[in-house]
């Protein structure tokens, strides 16, 4: 069954610090994604943990560290992304962790460039501009730590009015 969804995007400080918030944001209104939620925070070491809670035992304290450490390095834009199968539709726009392998037209593809072996060659984390939520249960996750209730918008906008 085909789903309005709503789901995490966190623009990495690498994108911040390069100045490509307007443009990603302008992909993802494109695709007719709406924003219901937005706010810019730098992210400190409990939300790290919180937000990256099992990536240390999937991948190791060094990687969480490395990780950690990135998102600190400078503020992040939250936003919360709403519309039809946004989870997945919204990681199809992003394109894979690693931007060497993301195709052309996708956000790491067209703005990113590093790759796994040399991120791990020089013990760096992927610079990849952007996080998407994973998969539902982890958006809700997500959305619910990064925005609280009230700073959730519903309204509607002229696409919906008119051709809903």
């Amino acid at each position: 069954m085909t789903t309005v969804e709503r789901t995490l995007v966190l623009l990495k400080p690498d994108a911040v610090m390069r100045g490509l918030a307007g443009r990603v944001l302008q992909r993802f209104e494109d695709a007719g994604f709406k924003i219901v939620g937005a706010k810019m925070k730098q992210m400190d070491a409990d939300m790290a943990r919180k937000h990256y809670f099992d990536l240390e035992e999937r991948f190791g304290k060094s990687v969480f560290d490395v990780t950690a450490g990135f998102m600190q390095q400078g503020p992040v834009i939250a936003l919360v992304l709403e519309g039809v199968e946004a989870v997945a539709t919204v990681r199809k726009l992003v394109g894979s962790t690693f931007p060497n392998q993301a195709p052309p037209g996708t956000i790491r593809g067209d703005f990113a460039h590093t790759s796994k072996g040399y991120t791990e060659a020089q013990h760096k984390v992927a610079a990849n501009l952007i996080h998407a939520s994973g998969n539902v249960e982890e958006a809700k996750y997500e959305v619910e730590l990064w925005f609280s209730a009230d700073e959730l918008h519903d309204y509607q906008t002229v696409a919906e009015k008119y051709t809903f």
